[in-house]
């Protein structure tokens, strides 16, 4: 394959999972068929959606991976700034909402995909052990940090728990202002965290 035709492979795979983003988002997950993420993508046959994607289940997972990437790399150059791990948490905090404020739709598309996007045995098509999980990164950070006597005494794998579903709340409660709800978590999480004062 040369390179022009490479570049171009890649550009209609991103088309085509971008159509799918809006397709599912707007229509629900069993409503996103090819001929609809097609028509969608401005592309005259759902034969090049084969082509690119073996099935629906491929589709989604590169749905899922597209959003989970820009994510990353949108938080990823707020967090390389931050300063010690309380800041870190506060950072993470702020730029996971700030990346559900900015991105609505990637962000249903994804919650969709998550709670409806079964296998024909009824097992879900995106597994957390398929992606970057950022429950497992965050236990890390808060054992890194009670180690190194940053934050109090408590069960890091709790705290992570809590923390990711205080943030994917934020994507399923119309009209919040993202910046209010990350300052009130920011402070409750700051305080849930830092160490004793002796």
């Amino acid at each position: 394959m040369r390179v022009n035709d490479t570049v171009t492979a890649g550009a209609r795979r991103a088309q085509i999972v971008t159509a799918a983003i809006d397709t599912i988002a707007e229509l629900g997950y069993g409503n996103a068929s090819f001929a609809r993420i097609a028509k969608r993508a401005g592309i005259s046959s759902t034969r090049l959606i084969s082509y690119h994607f073996d099935d629906k289940a491929e589709l989604v997972r590169a749905v899922v991976a597209a959003v989970l990437s820009e994510a990353a790399e949108y938080m990823g150059k707020r967090l390389g700034a931050a300063e010690g791990r309380p800041e870190l948490l506060k950072v993470y905090i702020e730029s996971n909402l700030a990346f559900i404020a900015e991105h609505p739709t990637a962000i249903r598309a994804v919650i969709e995909i998550a709670a409806n996007a079964r296998a024909e045995d009824g097992t879900p098509l995106v597994r957390p052990a398929d992606v970057d999980d950022p429950t497992t990164r965050l236990v890390a950070m808060f054992r890194e940090g009670q180690q190194a006597g940053d934050f109090r005494d408590f069960d890091p794998a709790v705290m992570a728990v809590t923390i990711r579903a205080a943030i994917d709340a934020a994507a399923s409660v119309p009209d919040l202002d993202p910046h209010a709800y990350a300052a009130e978590l920011v402070a409750l999480f700051t305080l849930a965290t830092r160490k004793e004062q002796p």
